[in-house]
């Protein structure tokens, strides 16, 4: 089925795009048509294929099955060349975005060594304080400007037992080797790993060299928009495409997507990429590395047109996520719109949480973990669906505020209205709290910022879209209904 754009302009000369967009839950396979690429133009997507995706336990770790993801993204490209065909389109391109910080070991025979870990596994954390030892936190902050997480890329890295003779793909960057038999690494994605320059915008090779990895772990870096290869003959041959198509770079950290897709038009503004987590932040020009930043944890990631994504990973609706699927196991189903409407009738100035907590970064009974995290502030909350539902929407609310406020002081800069982008942007009760909490206008939507941002750079690449990030988000704006939410005093 067809989303959004209400167009009736056909699409240049037949052509369409193929977004690969996968997140930690599930994965699309989408077609993108940019129809009348001038300033009155709009984007129209439609899923072709959808496919669960997660973690499993494979050796006694938390992994990702990639095999079967692959399989998945083979089945998805299939369906787009089908789907394109009968309607006598022409697929121009492949884009690929997904999580970040994760990667894949392949050999020099291009040979994936194993499955790989999930930012889930616990295994980072023992290689903290190593890592510490040899880089100081602030020497690191400093040329990297990234948020400390545990599970970022280099602290991965530091647990590998032997790293000769192979090299570390993120993953999508691990896709496009095995559709294109390139080995490139996409810059916004680079950028998350820990060991990339945030002001050079090149990897920081003397850190490398600090904790011993090779000075060729990663492959070269490559933009946004560029090409990264062509499909191989014979997965051109599998799925059904000409053997010229092109896999073209895009953001393909699934945020550097969506926030090229935030349908802004106002330069003071602050978004929030709401999914699994969340990421709350400013789009800046520069990267803020001062100590003051620093300490707040805040990150300076690569954005599309080499802006600054400066911003704080926070916890997200994997939280609800899990109670549901907690729930289900004890056979209570609610259907989602009847828990929040329960929640939102709940009066406000209940317990909350710290969605940022590690305590949540693992499933398993999440509705008891987040009833422990109450108990230890010394507040109670009731074993009841709609009770933990408002806990959670309160607690990420809040969440964003803060981390909202904490931005403008430290870019100094003073936003005007909020972003929600991503799957949080259908939830109202969430958008509403986010408005009551920071005192400032919210605008929901679009649910598909990150497919957009993917179909919108490869449009670009291809000559179909014209300018920079105001043109592309001219482009959303004008495609995809919005909504609009407005402080309500008397619950602030």
């Amino acid at each position: 089925m067809r989303n959004a754009a209400q167009n009736t302009a056909p699409a240049t000369a037949g052509a369409v795009f193929a977004a690969v967009d996968i997140g930690a839950s599930s994965g699309r396979v989408i077609l993108g048509r940019v129809l009348d690429g001038g300033a009155a133009g709009s984007v129209e997507l439609e899923v072709v294929h959808r496919f669960p995706n997660g973690v499993v336990e494979i050796d006694g770790g938390l992994r990702w099955d990639f095999d079967a993801l692959f399989a998945e993204v083979l089945k998805g490209l299939a369906a787009a060349a089908t789907v394109a065909a009968v309607q006598d389109e022409t697929i121009t391109s492949i884009g690929i975005d997904t999580w970040a910080v994760d990667y894949g070991l392949v050999n020099t025979a291009g040979e994936l060594t194993a499955q790989p870990y999930s930012y889930r596994d616990d295994r980072s954390r023992a290689a903290v304080a190593p890592v510490h030892r040899k880089l100081d936190p602030a020497r690191l902050y400093g040329t990297t400007g990234l948020q400390f997480l545990q599970f970022n890329t280099l602290y991965q890295l530091a647990t590998e037992p032997d790293l000769d003779g192979v090299q570390a793909l993120l993953i999508p960057d691990l896709i496009a080797f095995l559709l294109t038999g390139q080995r490139r690494t996409e810059a916004t994605n680079a950028s998350t790993t820990g060991l990339f320059d945030a002001v050079a915008g090149e990897w920081a090779t003397e850190f490398l060299t600090a904790l011993g990895l090779p000075k060729k772990l990663f492959p070269p870096l490559v933009q946004p928009g560029e090409t990264v290869g062509t499909l191989l003959p014979s997965v051109a041959s599998r799925v059904g495409l000409p053997a010229g198509t092109k896999v073209v770079a895009v953001g393909s950290h699934d945020t550097a997507s969506a926030v090229a897709a935030v349908p802004a038009q106002e330069e003071n503004f602050a978004y929030i990429s709401s999914g699994t987590w969340s990421l709350v932040g400013l789009e800046l020009k520069h990267p803020v590395l001062t100590e003051a930043s620093r300490e707040a944890n805040f990150t300076n990631e690569r954005g599309v047109d080499g802006t600054i994504r400066y911003l704080r990973n926070m916890g997200g609706l994997w939280l609800l996520s899990e109670c549901q699927r907690s729930w289900a196991a004890e056979g209570f189903t609610p259907e989602l719109t009847a828990l929040l409407t329960a929640a939102a009738a709940l009066p406000p100035g209940g317990p909350q949480i710290n969605p940022d907590d590690s305590y949540f970064i693992a499933p398993d009974n999440m509705p008891e973990r987040i009833r422990a995290a109450v108990r230890r502030t010394g507040d109670i909350l009731p074993d009841d669906p709609a009770a933990i539902t408002r806990c959670i929407m309160d607690s990420l609310a809040t969440g964003y505020a803060r981390t909202i406020r904490d931005a403008e002081r430290l870019a100094d800069r003073t936003v005007d209205v909020v972003h929600v982008v991503g799957g949080g942007s259908q939830n109202r009760l969430l958008c509403q709290l986010t408005a009551d909490a920071t005192g400032k206008r919210v605008i929901a939507g679009p649910v598909e910022a990150t497919a957009l941002g993917n179909v919108l750079v490869q449009a670009r690449a291809a000559g179909q879209v014209t300018g920079g990030l105001p043109e592309l988000r001219s482009l959303v704006a004008g495609s995809h209904g919005l909504q609009s939410f407005t402080p309500e005093l008397s619950r602030l």
